[in-house]
C-alpha cells in the first residue's frame, strides 16, 4: 500500500494513509465510522487499489453489499489479483443471489487463490448452499482435507464452527456438539461463540454477575373503595291544611234583598193580628 500512495502528492498520501489507518483500527469494533473514514479516502485517491480494497471492505462491514462488490472489483482491475474473489461471492449472497455464489465456487479464479483463499471460497459456497435450502449438500461442502487436519491454522475454528453448525442444522445434534467443542479448542482469538453453543447444547444458562438486579414487581396497591353511604331519608312533603272557603262579603252584601222584606211583611200581619184580638176583647 505504501507503494501505490508513492504515486500521490506527499501531503495527499499522508491525509489519505491516515484515513486508511482509521478504517482498520475501527473496522471491527465501529464500523459506521470506518466506513465514514474510507469514503474520506476514495474522494482522496480513487484511482488508488488499496483505498477501492479499503473502501470495499468498509462497505462489506455496514452491509452495503452492492457498494462493496463495485469497490472490489474496481480493485481487481486495478491489480488483476483473484484475492478478492471469496468476498466478491459473498456479497453476492449479501444481495440475495446465492446461486450466483456458488456459481462463482467453480470458477478457474478458485484454483488461483491460496489455501486460506480456497477455505473462504469453501466456506461461502456452503453458505451459499443453506441459502437456497440444500443443508446436506451444505455439510458435505464443509467436508475436506482442511477440516479434518489436526494442525490449527487461522482458518481452523470457523472453519469448525461451520462444519458443527451446518450439522445442528440436518439435526445431527450429537456430532455438532463434538465439532463445536473442536472448533472451541482452535478458536484461540474468540473470532467464534462456539462456548456459547456449546453451553446452549448442554442447556447451560449464564448470568452476569456484574448486571444489576431488576427489582421485583411489587403488586400493584388495589384502588381504595369508597364508604358505601346510607340511603337518604326522601324529604318529608308538608301538606298545607286547605283553606277555609270564606265567603266573600262582596257576595253576601250582593245578595237579593228578598228575604228582609219578606220578615217585614211577617212583622205586619203579626201586628194586625193583635190589633184585632184587642179589639175583639173590647168588644167583650
Amino acid at each position: 500500500m505504501r507503494q501505490e500512495l508513492m504515486s500521490l502528492p506527499k501531503t495527499l498520501a499522508d491525509d489519505v494513509a491516515k484515513n486508511l489507518v482509521m478504517v482498520a483500527k475501527l473496522l471491527d469494533d465501529e464500523p459506521e465510522r470506518a466506513y465514514e473514514y474510507s469514503r474520506v479516502a476514495l474522494r482522496l485517491a480513487s484511482r488508488v487499489a488499496a483505498v477501492r480494497e479499503a473502501a470495499g471492505f468498509a462497505s462489506y462491514g455496514v452491509a452495503k453489499y452492492a457498494e462493496a462488490l463495485a469497490e472490489f472489483r474496481a480493485a481487481r482491475r486495478m491489480t488483476g489479483s483473484a484475492d478478492l474473489w471469496p468476498v466478491m461471492a459473498d456479497c453476492e449472497r449479501g444481495m440475495g443471489r446465492p446461486e450466483r455464489a456458488l456459481a462463482m465456487a467453480g470458477e478457474p479464479e478458485v484454483q488461483k487463490l491460496d489455501r486460506a483463499g480456497q477455505v473462504e471460497m469453501r466456506l461461502v459456497a456452503a453458505g451459499a448452499r443453506r441459502d437456497m435450502g440444500q443443508t446436506d449438500a451444505a455439510v458435505v461442502t464443509l467436508q475436506s482435507p482442511e477440516l479434518a487436519s489436526q494442525s490449527v491454522q487461522p482458518w481452523t475454528a470457523r472453519l469448525r464452527y461451520a462444519y458443527a453448525d451446518a450439522l445442528l442444522a440436518v439435526g445431527r445434534e450429537d456430532e455438532a456438539r463434538e465439532w463445536f467443542a473442536k472448533a472451541l479448542e482452535a478458536d484461540q482469538g474468540g473470532t467464534t461463540d462456539a462456548s456459547d453453543r456449546l453451553a446452549e447444547l448442554d442447556g447451560v444458562e449464564f448470568v452476569d454477575a456484574l448486571a444489576p438486579e431488576e427489582p421485583e414487581d411489587e403488586p400493584e396497591p388495589e384502588p381504595e373503595r369508597e364508604p358505601e353511604r346510607e340511603p337518604e331519608p326522601e324529604p318529608e312533603v308538608e301538606v298545607e291544611d286547605e283553606p277555609e272557603l270564606v265567603e266573600d262579603e262582596s257576595d253576601v252584601e250582593d245578595e237579593p234583598a228578598g228575604e228582609p222584606e219578606a220578615s217585614a211583611e211577617s212583622d205586619d200581619l203579626e201586628s194586625d193580628d193583635l190589633k184585632k184580638e184587642v179589639d175583639e176583647g173590647d168588644g167583650r
